[in-house]
C-alpha cells in the first residue's frame, strides 16, 4: 500500500498529477447534515486522470489523518472538497453532490459532516461509493462534481429549448 502523502498528496503542486478519490460502504445513512458510511473499506482508491493514468491505495485511517493536517491553502481543511455519493436505496440507485467536512473513522464507520449541493439531505441504503474531488481544485471541469454540475446544466439548457 502506498502512503497517501508520498503518492496522492502530490497533486497540490504544480504540473503534478491531479488525484481523486474513491471510498467503498457497505451502508449508508445521510440524515441532518451527517453523512455515515458503516462497513467502510479500509482501503481508500486513489487515481488521476489523463494523462498520467496511475492508481494508489491508501489506508482509510492514513486518508483521514492526511485530511486532517491542514497544511497549505488547498488542505481539504481549508478548502473541502466536494465529492458525489452513489448508493443503493429501495428506489434503485441515487447520486448526491456534497461538499465534505470534519471526518471521524471510528472501526468501520467514517462520518462526515456535509453540505448538500444536490440530491436528497435524508436517504438510507445499501452499498455506497463516496467519489471525492480532487486535491485543492473544487468543481474544476475534471473534477466529480464538476462533472454531475455540468451534466445538470446541459440536462436544464437541453429541456429550455
Amino acid at each position: 500500500m502506498l502512503s497517501i502523502t508520498a503518492s496522492c498528496k502530490k497533486g497540490v503542486e504544480a504540473n503534478e498529477p491531479e488525484w481523486l478519490f474513491v471510498q467503498n460502504a457497505q451502508s449508508v445513512t445521510l440524515n441532518d447534515g451527517v453523512l455515515t458510511l458503516t462497513g467502510i473499506n479500509p482501503t481508500t482508491v486513489c487515481f488521476t486522470d489523463r494523462p498520467e493514468r496511475m492508481a494508489a491505495l491508501s489506508g482509510t485511517q492514513e486518508f483521514v489523518e492526511f485530511w486532517n493536517q491542514g497544511a497549505g491553502k488547498d488542505s481539504f481543511i481549508k478548502d473541502p472538497p466536494n465529492a458525489t455519493l452513489s448508493i443503493v436505496t429501495q428506489n434503485g440507485a441515487e447520486d448526491v453532490v456534497l461538499t465534505l467536512m470534519n471526518p471521524i473513522l471510528k472501526n468501520d464507520m467514517l462520518k462526515y459532516d456535509v453540505e448538500i449541493i444536490e440530491g436528497n439531505e435524508q436517504l438510507e441504503g445499501g452499498a455506497a461509493s463516496l467519489f471525492i474531488d480532487v486535491i485543492g481544485r473544487p468543481l474544476t471541469p475534471v473534477s466529480v462534481a464538476g462533472v454531475a454540475r455540468r451534466t445538470r446544466r446541459r440536462t436544464v439548457a437541453r429541456m429550455a429549448y
